[in-house]
């Protein structure tokens, strides 16, 4: 039997037009009501006849339309619902194949609403469903009743990396093969995966002659971040999509390792163009501190770009021994290794001589020191550079004709004085180039040109550890490039020199890469060590992962460690996040730099196409409800017509006098404001005596629609919280106007700060001021922690927030103790976090814990604090829609922040109801012991 795209809610309502006969029968048979016409009395007596006429039937018109009425309201009532992709459904089996990789996590939910339709319209029909989501790993497909396909379907989420579909091809192959009839159902995300074009190509040969429906969006919608270069003077981040898709422009946020936001950048796609670029025109030191990037409003791990110790830009000082007459381009060392470093470092250069060159880099905090041809130093310049290396810094040297003559402790070998001589006139040895690194050297994987040269080299002292000090040598065996660990810090060798003279090295791209490995090490002193040189067997686990939305999370249970030297795109096994210690973390992206989005191309397919936009089922009651109001209206004033009242209506209106007029309009304008007022008066009463019998949680209408809905819906989570886990059960949240509702009868008061609204009036004010002294508690919050500027400065919520309580009596404040009662009300917490976990809390000052208090979990204090402040952002963590589903998404690296803040919300109701009732049950021993002496 095949589907109809029509379905009802309550069918047996139907059963009600079986009357609609009965209806027509009775309509027909009752006349309409006499018209009525005065006339003069002579024309009565005059026109008067024996006979009574009366109409025999109502006109067919009429009764036409109170059919129609009638037909309407059953079908209204029988809950009709329009279900396009039900229209043409059969028995077949259902095969549904969900894209669930980044791409997808735009607009998951409406690719979630579309996904479940077909299958419920399954159920309806009696077939069998499977389900297959291609980002997940390979496995069986097996039928199923539709209510465990659909149980299926809701445990899938968006998973944070491009979707493999043609790891599924064989698992389609056998499904389709137990199954020739399946009707397939594709809702994608329309980007090509990792596997291009040939999931499409093999379905296409698999499902010939098969009924295959493709749900997509005319244009790829996915928007995702792909590498980020930290240049010289600004940092950039590439912005791809798969086609031009009319989302044309956007702003991208940089945050730090807390999330705390640095800078925003916007970015603007040129016409028809699949890439644009977001720069980030701020200081290296910020540039720096960036670890994670950003497009807002994409919600999607591909709009996330994740930035390491790698992606950092050191700022590298150089300073050359030589003379001023040396220090010339093409002539200097300093030429080659500035042209090396200066793609990825900022480059500063001492003045004035060597003890002042380098006391004013150190002062300006460089990572990386590069001495070329410098040999002994000073004692004050060896004790400063000394500290520099202990304390973390890279210390970089280049041999030269000085370093041979004389050198210090800062050499991580010990060197013999002189230099040996390689295919020079006196020599009888040959140039010679350079070995292939070794497993354990940082130089791993580069390759070795065969044109390096080396002609002079600085000699190391035999030596046992000298083998686990080498990094690369010369092909005889004899140390080229040397490192040793300092304290936090390493100093490396390289003998020769830094420009021609000795090798040809720095002519090489070898150099440049050597030198960009050796920079990347500055600040990572868990790298330094011998322990880790062998990046590639190294293996770090992973410490923070992000889930399908770009959020952080637990690492899954299915994810493992990579090497130091992973540079791939994110897969399942390894989902883009941190992998490794907080301080030399490696970051995995679910695309690197270089990659690009495709579109999906599905005409192989030779598949039916529908839009994701009109795909939903239709609810046809307001319709139907509005149809038979309308008619309605239409039936009285025909029958007002028919039976002469409307005429006299309009005549009577017509000779009443403009004095009756003016006296009617009058009276309505009069009455008016006093029955709104009344009706005024009565709600308010009416809702004062719901608050004073039911506990409610109440919020300041702000007047930002925006943010007071968010006010409304958060306290709305916060009380179904209440409701499950507490005795508490209050009622539904109320928003009040503090100027003008009596706000007595609510315990806590969430006033969210909005910096654009006007401040509130003195009898706000007044009315707040009461209330608090009064035993009631505020909460304000700024919502400003995730804005928070970084030279402290307050915010334009939190200058608003301080120009309202500065006509306030409060009391002292300080940011929430560890012993605080707050803190132990109901949970055992340490801190409140909202939408954001980044802002302090502040409370009313404690007073000093007193002796007699010993070590108390929970120190006593009179009363409870009349106000709290926080810039967390509270409501928009604790915020629900209709559905029990979260509205707004957390900002930090806690998978648990929502959790805890809803935690925090239960302390704080149960700290404004109950006050320090914790605090004085550490007194409970001490008068269980009176009263029993």
């Amino acid at each position: 039997m095949l589907g109809l795209p029509l379905t009802f809610t309550v069918p047996l309502v139907l059963t009600a037009l079986a009357a609609l006969p009965a209806i027509w029968l009775l309509l027909r048979i009752t006349p309409p009501q006499p018209k009525r016409v005065d006339f003069p009395p002579l024309k009565i007596l005059a026109d008067l006849r024996p006979e009574r006429e009366m109409p025999a039937r109502t006109p067919w018109w009429l009764l036409l339309l109170r059919l129609l009425l009638a037909a309407f309201l059953i079908l209204a009532a029988a809950g009709p619902i329009w279900n396009p992709i039900a229209a043409d459904s059969s028995r077949s089996p259902l095969l549904l194949i969900l894209d669930n990789g980044f791409a997808a996590a735009h607009d998951w939910r409406e690719r979630m609403n579309l996904a479940a339709e077909p299958i419920e319209a399954a159920g309806r029909e009696g077939r069998v469903v499977s389900v297959l989501a291609t980002a997940e790993a390979p496995a069986g497909i097996e039928p199923s009743n539709p209510a465990a396909a659909l149980e299926r379907l809701r445990s899938f989420e968006p998973l944070p990396h491009l979707p493999d579909r043609r790891a599924h091809v064989d698992s389609v192959r056998r499904f389709l093969e137990a199954t020739p009839d399946a009707e397939i159902v594709w809702i994608t995300d329309g980007v090509a995966g990792v596997d291009g074009q040939g999931f499409v190509e093999s379905l296409a040969q698999m499902s010939e002659g098969r009924r295959i429906t493709v749900v997509k969006a005319e244009r790829a919608s996915a928007l995702a971040l792909a590498g980020a270069e930290n240049t010289s003077g600004q940092l950039n981040s590439r912005i791809i999509r798969a086609e031009p898709n009319g989302r044309d422009a956007g702003v991208v946020r940089a945050m730090d390792l807390k999330n705390l936001p640095l800078a925003d950048a916007r970015f603007t796609f040129d016409q028809n163009a699949t890439e644009a670029t977001a720069v980030f025109d701020v200081p290296t030191e910020i540039r720096n501190a960036i670890a994670r990037i950003e497009i807002l409003g994409e919600g999607s791990a591909g709009a996330v770009s994740l930035l390491d110790e790698r992606g950092k830009r050191r700022r590298v000082g150089l300073v050359f021994g030589g003379t001023s007459d040396q220090a010339q381009p093409l002539l200097s060392p300093l030429y080659y290794i500035e042209r090396a470093l200066s793609p990825y470092s900022e480059i500063r250069h001492g003045r004035g001589a060597v003890g002042d060159a380098v006391g004013q880099l150190i002062d300006e905090q460089v990572s990386v020191l590069v001495l070329a041809d410098v040999g002994g130093l000073d004692r004050e310049t060896l004790g400063k550079v000394t500290t520099f290396v202990e304390e973390g810094g890279l210390l970089l040297r280049f041999a030269g004709s000085r370093l041979s003559a004389g050198n210090d402790d800062l050499v991580p070998v010990r060197l013999r004085r002189g230099g040996r001589n390689l295919g020079g006139t006196l020599s009888w040895d040959t140039p010679k180039t350079f070995a292939a690194f070794t497993r354990e050297s940082p130089f791993f994987g580069l390759n070795v040109p065969e044109e390096i040269g080396v002609r002079r080299q600085i000699l190391a002292e035999p030596d046992g550890d000298l083998a686990a000090r080498t990094w690369a040598s010369l092909s005889d065996g004899t140390p080229i490039v040397t490192a040793d660990k300092r304290g936090d810090g390493l100093v490396v060798l390289f003998h020769v020199t830094g420009d021609t003279t000795w090798s040809n090295l720095p002519l090489s791209g070898l150099f440049v890469d050597m030198l960009r490995r050796i920079t990347a090490l500055a600040g990572a002193p868990n790298d330094v060590g011998s322990e880790a040189r062998n990046a590639e067997n190294q293996t770090v686990a992973p410490r923070l992962t992000l889930d399908g939305y770009g959020a952080f999370t637990s690492p899954p249970a299915t994810a493992r460690a990579v090497t130091r030297t992973y540079a791939e795109r994110a897969t399942a096994e390894h989902p883009p996040g941190f992998y490794g210690p907080v301080d030399s973390s490696l970051a995995v992206n679910a695309l690197v730099p270089g990659d690009k989005l495709a579109p999906l191309n599905i005409a192989p397919l030779n598949a039916r196409v529908s839009g994701l936009v009109g795909a939903q089922t239709i609810d046809l009651r307001a319709p139907l409800f509005s149809l038979a109001l309308v008619l309605l209206l239409v039936d009285t004033l025909a029958s007002l017509w028919l039976g002469g009242h409307l005429a006299n209506l309009v005549s009577r209106t017509r000779r009443a006098g403009a004095g009756a007029a003016l006296v009617l309009a009058a009276i309505m304008l009069v009455n008016a404001p006093l029955d709104l007022q009344a009706q005024e008066q009565r709600s308010t009463t009416r809702e004062d005596k719901d608050a004073a019998l039911v506990t409610r949680l109440a919020y300041v209408i702000t007047g930002d629609s925006q943010v007071d809905a968010t006010s409304k819906a958060g306290l709305t989570g916060l009380t179904q919280v209440l409701s499950q886990r507490t005795a508490l059960q209050p009622g539904e949240p109320i928003g009040i106007d503090p100027s003008r509702d009596e706000i007595a009868f609510y315990p806590l008061i969430y006033w969210p700060v909005v910096a654009s609204r006007p401040m509130p009036s003195e009898a706000a004010v007044r009315r707040i001021d009461a209330f608090m002294k009064g035993g009631g508690t505020v909460i304000f919050d700024t919502r400003d922690a995730f804005s928070a500027r970084l030279d402290g400065a307050a915010s334009a919520e939190g200058q608003a927030l301080r120009r309202m309580l500065a006509s306030l009596d409060i009391p002292e404040l300080e940011p929430v103790p560890v012993d605080h009662v707050l803190t132990k009300t109901f949970y055992i917490l340490d801190n409140f976090p909202g939408r954001y976990a980044t802002g302090q809390t502040w409370v009313e000052a404690m007073p000093p814990q007193s002796e007699d208090e010993g070590n108390r979990p929970a120190r006593s204090g009179d009363g409870v604090s009349p106000l709290i402040i926080t810039s967390n952002d509270l409501a928009a963590a604790w915020a629900v829609g209709n559905r029990g589903e979260v509205l707004y998404p957390v900002v930090g690296s806690d998978p648990r922040q929502r959790e805890m803040s809803l935690r925090g919300g239960i302390n704080i109701a149960m700290y404004a109801l109950t006050g320090n009732y914790k605090a004085d049950q550490v007194h409970v021993p001490a008068l269980l012991e009176r009263l029993g002496q």
